[in-house]
């Protein structure tokens, strides 16, 4: 049986043997490109070669790509582990003509790949083609089914509709018919009773997809009309994980050797055996299968630079990563992370074709501990979160509250359905999908963008950057425009022929100026990168677009930029001397204010440490190091100089290397730089903070900012001075008044206990009894919540069992704070109570079942709240 390697390899060298250069993948994490989080296609870093932006390396190319879909058809995130098909992260190989062959060259080298060099059989085979659509006036694609009866019976060459096949990049841009290639996994009995061709593209786990061939033939316009391209492209994208499962002859993808191993891991321990059950009441073998397919998903991510957050492409991540550790959590029965552990074995298998997982496997594993412990923690909260809801037995689960169980907490509403049949409960299922939809909606809104087609202006084959050697351009031409909205306001885009506007990329934000066209002045607002295409957003477009312009970029800006980014190069050198080289760039942040810079370190650094590194930042900016550059390095030469290259970035054949002191930093780096480090100024770190599991993050200024905060700093120093009338011994003052207010901190709790003390005393003397419960209530002045439990306690050892309701004057605000005795939760609850009567302090509140607090603003009504609380324990 040919392994996962094997067949990866065969795929190359038969492409290689066809004239296509081989290339490495693209970072799972998408950064040029506004419209993508993640590369979820093999297509997504060529786009600048079907959108004619770039010429490619060649006009025939393959590759295994990196994808990641979580989300639409077939990639809804919760059902990843149900089936036996579906992945977050999974292998595309493709291969790509731009502009050379086309339908024939790719159906032929298809069939003889798939028959011949894997040995599949024919008659498990069948191709679909495009029917035509009439609302696009498109004709059926009879030229790829003739092509196709050079290779299959024409009772296996399907028609099927847009929907199937027609491929689409977005709304607007390349598109094409394409023709997929389907296989029948299924028993010979299985195939007699039910025929093959009745089961394509029906989502039968057997009769699966395995190969889509893209035929690039068509522009898609922002009216929704198509135009012929100029170059006809091919577009290939194989399902590596289907392509194994249909050579080896397997029935599930994770039955492949893609899997296996992790699975027999996972057994090994955990100690649980894993069947291959699909059926959903089998919870612990869906558990097997998202453990491996996420752990896949995470690593890779991470290992591209993309670490788990609370926002956009870390947020996806976080949530991946949050499922598996529910699953094992749930039904496995493991309450330790586990995730983590895995790693070493998915470098042992991938490390040879993705080496960025291997060279960081340490690194990987750490991150994902990390977040696993910490997730393992919010789950146990989000089980104390439901142990104080104080429902009763046949009560219903808030909608809303469910919802904020599952983005919290991470409770899907499948954990927290079963949690509340086991306690009795029901929940507002229908509450739960308003509010998850209101999510989604806001999200939709905060995405929503709409952009209009390009108006081309001139032809041209390039974008020129000339930003590198000046700043200001005398003469160059707008080569398009367009008009686009963001959030419902206009916004304008322009891309010149040349230009010495720098596009955010690599942590540098754009540059900003402005655009002379005659006498019209056009301000640059920002520059941005689609793709690799230089974007200039403007306040408005010129009068006449086909006049000159003239470019001049915020020198003041720019120069103050540059110093920040050759300073984040000489921070990264001097992290790694006073920490270790362990110490790598985990992102950065660049502007003209000041530099944010990110890097991987497991501990807090000392202030010994800060100061060192700010030391040696120092020294190197006194030596006004030249800056060393050179452009379009052949890439294996500047791997072989040493120069630090940063995990994640997608480097060409050629690179651009930026050098201050051989010894010291050399960096691949496409940003701006200061001609010498003495340019910089001056170097202050302003804070050093942790961000993540085994991220520290340093914020720091340089040159006029770095000045100021110093000056700052000092001007704040004399002020204490001043105010304290003492130019020497600062530090031993403020010693002195800290421990005096200690002092007088104390002797004030003392006064306060003696007076909580004497209320004690009248209250216990002002108890009532209802139904043979001693009831305790009073509105006080200023006492704290703390203070007020305290109290309440000491009074139930004074009484015995009792319930004691406390409302509280703090200003024009009013609070409430409420104890029941836990031999009477059976009866009361606490946390119920108070949310029913902090109505009349309008307020809310809520609590376990013998303690809980609300706070409102109506003072007035805390009579009225006492009173309604007497009555609920009398009735």
């Amino acid at each position: 049986m040919m392994d996962a390697n094997a067949i990866r390899k065969k795929f190359f060298e038969f492409f290689e043997e066809n004239g296509h250069k081989i290339v490495a993948s693209a970072p799972i994490v998408n950064k040029n490109d506004p419209t993508l989080l993640f590369t979820n296609a093999g297509m997504n870093q060529f786009k600048d070669y079907f959108l004619g932006n770039q010429e490619p390396p060649s006009k025939r190319i393959a590759d295994t790509q990196k994808c990641l879909r979580v989300s639409g058809k077939h990639n809804d995130l919760e059902e990843v582990g149900l089936d036996s098909y579906h992945h977050t992260m999974f292998e595309m190989l493709g291969n790509w003509s731009f502009g050379d062959y086309f339908k024939m060259e790719a159906i032929a080298w298809a069939w003889e790949l798939l028959t011949e060099e894997f040995g599949l059989s024919k008659d498990r085979l069948y191709a679909t083609v495009f029917e035509g659509d009439k609302g696009d006036g498109l004709d059926a694609d009879h030229e790829a089914a003739n092509h196709w009866k050079n290779h299959l019976p024409e009772d296996r060459i399907l028609f099927f509709d847009k929907k199937d096949n027609f491929w689409e990049m977005g709304d607007t841009g390349p598109c094409g018919p394409c023709s997929e290639i389907h296989i029948d996994l299924r028993s010979d009995k299985e195939r007699k009773e039910i025929n093959g061709v009745d089961l394509v593209n029906k989502d039968h786990p057997l009769v699966v997809e395995i190969w889509n061939l893209v035929f690039i033939q068509f522009n898609r316009k922002s009216n929704g009309s198509l135009e012929e391209l100029p170059e006809k492209h091919v577009d290939t994208g194989m399902g590596f994980e289907r392509l194994c499962m249909a050579v080896q002859g397997k029935l599930s993808n994770y039955d492949t050797d893609l899997f296996g191993p992790f699975i027999d891991l996972l057994e090994e321990l955990t100690g649980l055996k894993y069947t291959g059950s699909y059926r959903i009441e089998d919870k612990k073998d869906t558990a097997f299968r998202v453990l491996v397919d996420h752990l896949r998903a995470v690593s890779f991510a991470i290992a591209d630079g993309q670490l788990p957050s609370n926002t956009g492409a870390g947020y996806v991540i976080r949530r991946i990563l949050r499922r598996a550790v529910r699953y094992y959590f749930s039904f496995m029965d493991r309450k330790e992370p586990l995730l983590h552990l895995m790693v070493p074995l998915l470098s042992d298998r991938f490390g040879a074709v993705f080496p960025e997982i291997a060279e960081q496997k340490k690194f990987i594993s750490k991150i994902i501990n990390e977040e696993e412990k910490g997730f393992l923690r919010t789950l146990e909260g989000g089980l104390k979160k439901i142990e104080q809801l104080g429902l009763t037995h046949d009560q219903v689960l808030d909608g809303r509250i469910a919802f904020e169980l599952y983005d919290t907490y991470g409770f899907p509403i499948d954990l927290t359905t079963l949690i509340s049949q086991e306690k009795g409960w029901s929940v507002d299922i229908d509450g739960f999908n308003v509010a998850l939809e209101e999510q989604k909606a806001r999200s939709r809104a905060d995405a929503h963008r709409e952009s209009g087609d390009w108006e081309v202006l001139r032809e041209s084959d390039d974008v020129q950057f000339v930003g590198y050697d000046q700043i200001n351009l005398e003469k160059a031409h707008i080569i398009k425009q367009r008009k686009t909205r963001v959030k419902g306001r206009e916004v304008y885009h322009l891309v010149l022929d040349k230009t010495p506007f720098y596009a955010e990329s690599g942590g540098q934000v754009g540059d900003q100026g402005v655009l002379k066209a005659g006498d019209e002045s056009i301000l640059v607002l920002d520059t941005q990168k689609e793709n690799d295409l230089i974007i200039h957003i403007v306040n408005k477009l010129p009068a006449d677009p086909t006049t000159d312009i003239r470019a001049r970029v915020d020198e003041v800006k720019r120069r103050l930029t540059e110093n920040n980014h050759s300073a984040t190069h000489l921070v990264h050198a001097a992290l790694r001397k006073v920490l270790g080289d362990h110490v790598q760039q985990r992102g950065s942040l660049v502007n003209h204010k000041y530099l944010r810079f990110d890097f991987s370190h497991f501990e807090k650094m000392t202030d010994d440490q800060i100061k060192e590194v700010e030391r040696v930042v120092n020294e190197k900016i006194r030596e006004n190091i030249q800056r060393g550059e050179a452009r379009n390095v052949p890439m294996e030469k500047a791997r072989e100089s040493g120069a630090m290259m940063l995990f994640g970035e997608k480097y060409g054949d050629f690179v651009r290397m930026i050098t201050f002191d051989p010894d010291f930093s050399v960096e691949l780096c496409g940003g701006c730089h200061v001609d010498a480090t003495g340019n910089i100024g001056l170097f202050k770190i302003k804070s050093e903070s942790g961000i993540a599991a085994g991220i520290r993050r340093i914020e720091a200024l340089t040159s006029i900012e770095a000045e100021d905060y110093v000056n700052g700093q000092l001007e704040e120093l004399q002020e204490i001075r001043h105010l304290l009338k003492s130019p020497q011994n600062v530090v031993t003052q403020v010693s002195e008044l800290i421990e005096s207010q200690k002092t007088l901190e104390k002797e004030l709790s003392q006064l306060k206990s003696q007076q909580i003390q004497g209320l004690k005393e009248k209250l216990i003397d002002q108890t009532k009894e209802v139904n043979d419960i001693k009831l305790v209530t009073a509105i006080v002045d200023d006492i704290d919540m703390p203070g007020l439990k305290s109290l309440a306690i000491s009074i139930e050892q004074s009484v015995g069992t009792c319930a004691v309701l406390f409302g509280v004057r703090q200003g024009e605000k009013a609070g409430m704070m409420l104890y029941i005795s836990r031999d009477l939760t059976d009866r009361f609850n606490a946390g119920t109570i108070i949310r029913q009567i902090s109505k009349y302090i309008q307020g809310g509140g809520g609590g376990q079942p013998f303690y809980a607090t609300a706070g409102g603003k109506n003072v007035a009504g805390l009579d009225e709240a006492i009173r309604e609380f007497e009555n609920i324990i009398s009735s």
